[in-house]
């Protein structure tokens, strides 16, 4: 195998701008190649905000089981997604995590066994500005080597490409059907720096920027310049005429009669979907929301006294707030709640529009 090759092949399809399923048809089989693995990788996708699962494709296993995904959240164990997502080199496996003893995992019996594989290895998808946008899971048979030290090299190579991707997408599927407040727009130009085809709500966006469809605003245009003079995506982030940040994401595509073509997605910088469906819920105060949204993402009482400049006791008052709210008695239980309620529906409907071809959404369901 020619490591360099197959990476080069991962970064062209990480950067051509495509749905999420077909992001995930074309890298399969490249990972295959790069990585050796028993049947088809698994993807994920995860809300940055939370680290919650969002979506989960697997070629040939229609619906993962919702045991499975209850228990990633609901339980602890070696080498979890949240895990290896937030730790440093973003890249883990069930063997390191264990010390050579993965039968002390509760998933390599409840999960891999069942199915013949001792091995597992994450990778996070996390974007060169370190925003995370999904998780692939590779396994192995009992009695394959065990994956490499180059191996875990490879796929760190080309996650943030993967990340980026996979970020685009979801952003796509959420601005051609949104179903979230502030859904993102898109505009497709071509390489005459004219505007192709737009969605309903890109318009407004463009507004915001001093500009229209038929004379789009100089920031737009200079993302648009970026991604057509290097072949790669290209950010931008510009203030509106509303006073609020608003990020330029643009990729390059290539139309149906050749010509080169580039999609830019607008939306708002930051966009808080979890924090304003729990405030609508469950009535969190601001910083209760703030606190909430760490714990979620697994931060120590310590992390979020330092991230929030409070102290470690107020955190715990506000931790009894948020469970009283909640009705919950712990943060596991809170995590767990949190996906059951607002993160498995988004999963599964996804599921249900992958199988019929319709484009993949991120963030929490809409209460």
């Amino acid at each position: 195998m020619d490591s360099a090759r197959v990476i080069d092949k991962l970064e062209r399809v990480a950067r051509a701008g495509t749905d999420l399923v077909t992001l995930w048809r074309d890298t399969g089989p490249l990972l295959a190649e790069a990585v050796p693995h028993f049947e088809g990788a698994c993807f994920f996708t995860v809300d940055p905000s939370s680290l919650l699962a969002t979506s989960h494709f697997q070629e040939g296993l229609p619906e993962i089981p919702g045991e499975w995904l209850g228990r990633e959240y609901a339980e602890g164990d070696y080498n979890s997604m949240r895990e290896v997502l937030r730790s440093a080199p973003g890249v883990g496996t069930l063997d390191d995590a264990t010390g050579g003893r993965p039968e002390l995992s509760r998933k390599f019996h409840e999960e891999m066994q069942p199915f013949g594989c001792d091995q597992e290895l994450l990778v996070a998808l996390r974007t060169p500005d370190k925003e995370a946008w999904g998780m692939v899971g590779l396994y192995r048979e009992t009695g394959r080597p065990r994956f490499s030290a180059p191996d875990l090299e490879l796929v760190r190579r080309v996650a943030p490409g993967l990340a980026a991707g996979a970020r685009h997408a979801l952003l796509l599927g959420q601005a051609l059907e949104p179903d979230l407040p502030e859904a993102p727009g898109l505009v497709v130009f071509d390489d005459g720096l004219s505007v192709t085809s737009a969605t309903p709500t890109a318009p407004d966006w463009l507004a915001d920027l001093g500009g229209t469809l038929e004379s789009p605003p100089a920031g737009v245009l200079t993302v648009v310049g970026e991604v057509l003079g290097s072949g790669g995506p290209a950010l931008s982030r510009v203030r509106g005429d509303s006073r609020r940040w608003v990020v330029l994401q643009g990729s390059p595509l290539v139309g149906r009669d050749g010509r080169r073509q580039v999609s830019v997605i607008v939306q708002k910088a930051q966009p808080a979907h979890l924090i304003s469906l729990l405030m609508h819920v469950y009535g969190l105060t601001a910083r209760e929301q703030e606190v909430t949204r760490l714990v979620l993402r697994g931060e120590s009482t310590q992390a979020i006294a330092r991230e929030l400049v409070i102290a470690g006791g107020t955190v715990q008052a506000h931790l009894r707030n948020i469970f009283e709210k909640t009705g919950v008695r712990s943060r596991r239980e809170l995590v767990a709640v949190a996906f059951q309620r607002h993160y498995e529906p988004r999963v599964r409907d996804n599921e249900q529009r992958t199988a019929v071809g319709r484009p993949c959404r991120h963030g929490p369901m809409p209460a």
